[in-house]
């Protein structure tokens, strides 16, 4: 992160506490962590620093969070593995940090239901930048996707209940979906019939401004048709429109 004299300093004054930004940060290094965090609050984030996967729990645990900074290379647990127990049973959106230049890495977080990430060394302006997209991203799409609780998407035998996040086929137990798997299926259950590129589904699906990572849409559409399929060689549900990208190709009821 670059904290020279060339990052500004202050900004706007008399914001109430209240209306900031809720933001936890794990990273290990302090004097990453630390100077971070100043910059941070500076910048009308309200920010817990933590150095461990184990202290976020605390911290996400007792207290509310609009967003989780979280660097990958954290000592012990690392930083996806936090990151795939966060998107699994929450929707908190959540960057990735990290000095790994493999795009292996990268994608594995994308594919998970990160929002974005950011490389180091940073410079802590594009990161609040990010930061800020990704809130702002995060509410519209929660007030487009996020139905009331009796909201459900009927398909064949497959119902997605909105207000639990979950799949269920027939009369078998409900199946809880991660963020990013019910993001992409609420995605082509809300357009059936109607190709979505995967500019569109990585748009609808992580929150942030589409880069070209196409193939972790692609993965998540394995695994999503994996969950749904009886050959998931040969779809039945989500077909691939090649070079266009993918569609639901059935008959939706939304009760």
């Amino acid at each position: 992160m670059r904290t020279s004299g060339d990052i500004a300093r202050g900004g706007e004054t008399g914001l109430a506490a209240r209306t900031l930004p809720r933001v936890v940060v794990v990273e290990d290094e302090g004097d990453i962590r630390e100077p971070l965090a100043r910059y941070l609050t500076r910048n009308h984030f309200k920010v817990t620093a933590v150095g461990s996967a184990e202290a976020a729990r605390h911290a996400l645990a007792h207290g509310t969070c609009d967003l989780l900074l979280v660097d990958i290379m954290l000592p012990g647990e690392d930083g996806l593995s936090l990151t795939r127990e966060v998107l699994a049973t929450t929707d908190i959106p959540v960057i990735l940090v990290t000095a790994r230049t493999e795009m292996a890495d990268r994608l594995v977080g994308l594919e998970l239901g990160a929002d974005d990430y950011i490389c180091k060394p940073f410079d802590a302006r594009e990161l609040v930048a990010r930061m800020r997209t990704v809130l702002r991203r995060v509410r519209r799409t929660r007030e487009t996707v996020d139905a009331p609780a009796s909201h459900r998407f009927t398909f064949g035998d497959w119902t997605l209940e909105a207000g639990t996040r979950s799949l269920r086929r027939g009369d078998e137990a409900a199946r809880p979906l991660t963020t990013g798997e019910y993001r992409l299926l609420h995605s082509l259950v809300s357009c059936p019939g109607r190709v979505l590129s995967r500019e569109q589904l990585l748009d609808l699906t992580l929150g942030r401004d589409a880069e070209p990572f196409d193939r972790s849409i692609d993965n998540q559409i394995s695994r999503l048709r994996r969950r749904l399929e009886d050959d998931p060689r040969n779809p039945r549900w989500i077909k691939t429109v090649w070079g266009a990208g993918y569609m639901l190709d059935a008959k939706v009821t939304r009760t």
